[in-house]
């Protein structure tokens, strides 16, 4: 142990020997800072140059290793402002050390702890839906703290940040989109073929499976009577929805697609004006046929066009996953949909028939016997 305290004496006796100024330490000193001083001056061409944070440091570290003597020759004068500046902040700091509390804090209430102020944030990110008046009506049940609602608001507008994109309850399109063949999505998106020749094209897709219902192609420009076509065609075999959503386009605004969609019976939602966002699914189908399909494979006229859009057509709901899907293709979605609510029927149908009959039933009985029950005499 004393060997020990030997060793650190003897470190230290050096590191300060080596520390005190003279000697070739001084010489590369002064020099470093002198080549310190003619960067400062060159930076600027005032009279007396700010200097930075780094700057000071640099100079006070390199003086530590010149001697008493030689600090006036290479001293970095200050301006008299900063002087008094200097002088002034002490004097401050010697009041409040000598007259003030210990303790330093602004006036006024303290507010709540931060435990306190962890809690209802917390609460808040689990309740989404909660307001200030249930938020501190909870608090004050559970915990045993009288607080006031305006304090939770006011804790909720510092603290509480929404993850992006979390909204109070889903959207009028995704609502109606969730059901099943109720809101379709179209729009347009114009291509050059090989000739240099421009190609409009109108997609069709449900919004509920994802599936792409159809393509309507025009060449040149697209009026009333062409949009009406496009759209037909597009739709051709199947029956058409409920609800079409469209964006603020002037083509979807000819009195001949209202009248058409009159005739069909389609009630037409309109997304809102200037923000592309409003109106996401079709948009997305887009791009993926744009990044995925047509910017690698040219085409020559509308017809070559069209049996390039089919192929993908059939690609796209057949096979491509998609992530909002869990995985799986339009295709699959829908038909996996379809057979679960057949089976919710069957399972209702075959309990509610399990309380009538005394007899076992078949584990699948077809919905479409839907028969009227034997009467109470004969069922035994």
């Amino acid at each position: 142990m004393r060997s020990v305290i030997l060793l650190a004496v003897h470190i230290l006796v050096v590191l300060a020997r080596m520390l005190q100024p003279g000697g070739i330490k001084a010489i590369i000193a002064e020099n470093l800072l002198l080549k310190q001083q003619l960067n400062v001056l060159g930076r600027s061409r005032k009279r007396a140059p700010n200097l930075t944070v780094t700057d000071r440091f640099i100079l006070g570290g390199l003086s530590l290793f010149i001697s008493a003597r030689r600090r006036l020759s290479v001293a970095v004068v200050m301006k008299p402002s900063t002087l008094l500046k200097f002088h002034r902040a002490l004097v401050k700091r010697k009041y409040r050390r000598l007259f003030s509390n210990k303790g330093y804090r602004q006036p006024g209430p303290k507010g709540p702890s931060q435990e306190l102020i962890a809690a209802i944030v917390e609460l808040k990110q689990r309740n989404p839906r909660y307001g200030c008046p249930r938020i501190a009506y909870i608090i004050s049940l559970t915990f045993g703290i009288e607080i006031n609602k305006d304090v939770v608001r006011r804790v909720l507008a510092k603290h509480y940040k929404p993850k992006p994109g979390n909204t109070q309850g889903p959207s009028w399109l995704s609502l109606l989109g969730h059901s099943k063949d109720s809101l379709w999505s179209i729009d347009l998106f114009r291509c050059e073929s090989i000739k240099l020749k421009s190609y409009w094209v109108l997609v069709v897709m449900d919004q509920w499976s994802r599936r792409i219902i159809g393509f309507g192609i025009h060449q040149g420009d697209v009026d009333g009577i062409a949009a009406c076509r496009m759209f037909n065609h597009a739709i051709s075999g199947t029956d058409p929805p409920r609800y079409l959503s469209s964006d603020n386009d002037p083509l979807f605004r000819f009195h001949r697609w209202k009248a058409n969609l009159r005739i069909l019976d389609v009630t037409e939602i309109k997304s809102i004006p200037y923000v592309p966002m409003s109106h996401p699914f079709i948009e997305r189908v887009i791009g993926t046929i744009r990044r995925e399909y047509l910017d690698h494979v040219p085409f020559w006229n509308s017809i070559d066009l069209e049996r390039r859009l089919r192929e993908f057509k059939g690609y796209y709901n057949n096979h491509r996953t998609h992530a909002a899907l869990a995985g799986q293709s339009p295709a699959r979605y829908s038909q996996q949909s379809v057979e679960s609510l057949a089976d919710i029927n069957n399972y209702t149908w075959r309990q509610h028939c399990r309380g009538l009959f005394q007899t076992p039933i078949p584990a699948r009985l077809p919905i479409r016997h839907t028969h009227a029950l034997p009467d109470r005499e004969t069922r035994n």
